[in-house]
């Protein structure tokens, strides 16, 4: 699910002019998505995106969007590497107060990512202030932009705000990642480059066995399986720095190798709390703005209507008792048939294409096991290739406004030689609910009744 489709069917639905019959025609050909309603507009969006008058409006969006992303994403990359690179900076007089960078790959990622959380549980609100103060939230104002401009283009279309929310929410998940990546990079890099050595140093009343304890804590996803990451109380004392007096400890400066390993553990501590909860976080969201999308696709006009259209039959209606001048003509031919059986060998129509024979055999309750179309623009090789292939009870649907022509008769003794038995049915216009009127049905009797074929039957 994406974005370009939502924006594809918001645009469908406003200038579609399908017929309720071409909807339920579509329907039956992808019954195997009835029960997954965003799947089918999905492929409804697809089938139909070629009436969409180019340029798409979610091409540009969607163009709009990645563009504005990549910028920002690459710009959030660089000023996380050279925050990193500041926060490490080294002299070589004074060690790198390692509590800094700590805080920037630890606090600052779970404190948003607490935001995060909030933001997403109230996502469906219109006014959502958590959304708002993330790094992401003028890309709303960038979509207003966007919607007055499609104002002017006289497309009244809105997108929904929780889809808008979604999308802050998830960009700002990206922009974190991106610079939790450029803190790591430079961390690395510096380490990598440059002899630093690293220290502790606070206002803070902590004695070491306390810090060593929280540093423990920090640890605990990964110092069972690489204890090389987690700093020892040794470690902790020995770079336990006083910035009182100016200059290093005589045991600081002899153990400046011990100081340098702090690179593990802050490392370790960037690649899980920066960057891998936030990859969790950005798949988080990924699922929720998705859910939001198909959530939103179900909620436009006209969305609804359409899938009931594509999944409820045709309602047609029939009068329950047979008019005096129908039965006159039925009294000259009695092969008439009052109800049609629910299932049938083969469907077949008379210049009716397949996609409309199953929507009319739907509507009536008629089944088959295989629907053709005889007749129109059929060549006689193909009409006789169906005639052979049909066997048992033939439904044959034809439409009543069109009396019979020899073609037809011709094809209908053809049918009647392979077939056990065939039933024409003949059919009305939507307008009048697929009912045959009493004079149509009298002309198709006459001259069924004048062919005596013992097999053919004729449904009034």
């Amino acid at each position: 699910m994406d974005l370009k489709r939502y924006l594809d069917l918001a645009a469908l639905l406003e200038k579609d002019s399908s017929t309720p019959s071409e909807r339920r025609a579509f329907g039956l050909k992808h019954s195997d998505k009835k029960h997954d309603p965003v799947a089918q507009l999905c492929i409804w969006i697809e089938a139909r995106r070629h009436k969409l008058v180019p340029p798409l409006m979610s091409e540009k969006v969607d163009l709009f969007l990645y563009r504005v992303t990549v910028i920002l994403v690459a710009a959030a990359f660089v000023l996380g590497l050279f925050s990193g690179a500041g926060l490490l900076s080294y002299s070589g007089k004074e060690p790198v107060n390692l509590i800094y960078f700590l805080a920037m790959v630890v606090l600052l990622p779970l404190s948003t990512m607490l935001l995060s959380v909030a933001a997403m549980l109230r996502a469906d609100r219109t006014k959502n202030l958590l959304v708002h103060i993330s790094p992401a939230y003028w890309m709303e104002w960038l979509f207003s932009l966007v919607g007055r401009k499609r104002e002017e283009t006289d497309d009244l279309f809105t997108i929904s705000p929780s889809v808008l929310n979604w999308i802050v929410i998830r960009r700002s998940q990206m922009l974190a990642l991106a610079f939790s990546s450029g803190l790591l990079v430079a961390l690395l890099g510096v380490v990598a480059t440059r002899d630093i050595a690293f220290a502790w140093s606070t206002t803070l009343d902590l004695s070491d066995t306390a810090f060593h304890a929280f540093l423990k804590t920090v640890a605990l996803p990964w110092r069972v399986w690489l204890p090389s990451a987690v700093p020892s109380l040794e470690l902790v004392s020995q770079s336990h720095y006083f910035r009182l007096g100016g200059a290093l400890s005589g045991s600081m400066v002899s153990h400046a190798a011990l100081l340098g390993t702090w690179w593990k553990f802050l490392a370790m501590a960037t690649l899980f709390y920066a960057v891998l909860l936030r990859v969790i976080f950005l798949l988080i969201a990924t699922i929720g703005y998705k859910r939001a999308l198909q959530r939103a696709m179900l909620r436009l006009d006209g969305a609804d209507m359409l899938l009931r259209e594509m999944n409820q039959p045709l309602v047609t209606t029939q009068a329950t008792e047979t008019e005096n001048a129908y039965r006159q003509v039925e009294s000259g031919y009695k092969r008439v048939l009052h109800t049609l059986k629910d299932s049938y060998d083969i469907a077949q129509g008379w210049a009716i294409p397949k996609a409309r024979l199953s929507v009319i055999c739907d509507s009536l309750g008629v089944a088959a096991s295989g629907y053709y179309e005889v007749g129109g623009n059929n060549p006689l090789e193909e009409d006789r290739r169906i005639a052979d292939l049909s066997h048992g009870d033939v439904a044959l649907f034809v439409k009543a406004w069109e009396p019979p022509t020899m073609d037809f008769v011709d094809y209908l003794l053809m049918l009647a030689a392979h077939a056990d038995s065939v039933v024409i049915i003949p059919v009305g216009t939507e307008k009048s609910a697929l009912k045959a009127s009493d004079k149509e049905i009298g002309v198709w009797i006459r001259k069924i009744a004048a062919l005596d074929q013992k097999k053919v039957w004729i449904k009034q």
